[in-house]
């Protein structure tokens, strides 16, 4: 994994005034562990959908996930399941565990330009999480798994579509994400590329599918802190 190892200044930032940010363990800290019950009812979904015992569907699950960039994907592809329902059940989750975060909202609300929530998931969901962040008023925008047609990143068309869509400028844009690999195109594009890492960095096991190939010229700043890391961006 990429260390910390770099320190954004304002000027590294100067052009952006396109600012993307994805969901899940990006605008909130990956320890909040809101995932998790995602996870968990994912292999309810698989297990119940090819009445699989859960050990096996949460290794089918995984292994969509790893060849189709989501669960859902495989699954639409594989058995033609209706995307909608997978979502609401997906996503019927507890959000309690979410705490509003005065800071990143005003950071978030100090960039110049335009924001955008860009999604595997969907707009509710995003909706939710943002909400109970207390952030989501500083969005101008979210892109989700429907705006995509259910093609989820790292497919290249999927950011096509985003850019299009959004009429984003990719020369002005700058990208926060979580997992490596949703940084490859964007990075491709000319767009500002920044990771975001669990603070416990060091002592945080990263599931199999979650690792990265070691190539990661693709990612311009890694940080554990988004709300300090744009405080500097426009310090």
């Amino acid at each position: 994994m990429t260390k910390i190892d770099r320190t954004p200044t304002k000027a590294d930032f100067a052009h952006v005034t396109e600012w993307v940010f994805d969901l899940d363990n990006t605008l909130y800290p990956h320890h909040v562990n809101l995932f998790a019950q995602i996870d968990k009812n994912m292999t309810a979904y698989v297990s119940a959908l090819l009445q699989m015992e859960r050990d096996e569907a949460r290794k089918l699950q995984k292994q969509y996930y790893l060849d189709h960039g989501t669960t859902l994907q495989g699954l639409m592809i594989h058995h033609g399941v209706d995307p909608n329902d997978f979502l609401e059940k997906a996503h019927a989750i507890d959000y309690s565990g979410l705490t509003a975060q005065p800071e990143l909202g005003a950071a978030i609300k100090a960039l110049p330009g335009r924001k955008f929530i860009f999604t595997n998931g969907s707009v509710k969901h995003a909706e939710m999480t943002a909400g109970a962040l207390g952030i989501l008023e500083h969005f101008d925008d979210i892109f989700d798994i429907v705006a995509a047609d259910f093609v989820p990143k790292p497919a290249h068309v999927t950011y096509d579509k985003f850019m299009a869509l959004k009429r984003v400028e990719t020369g002005k844009a700058a990208m926060f994400e979580d997992l490596p690999r949703n940084l490859v195109v964007p990075k491709a594009l000319g767009m500002q590329t920044v990771l975001l890492v669990p603070n416990n960095l060091e002592e945080t096991v990263v599931e199999w599918w979650e690792q990265t190939s070691g190539d990661e010229d693709h990612i311009d700043f890694v940080t554990d802190d988004l709300a300090g890391f744009l405080a500097k961006v426009r310090d």
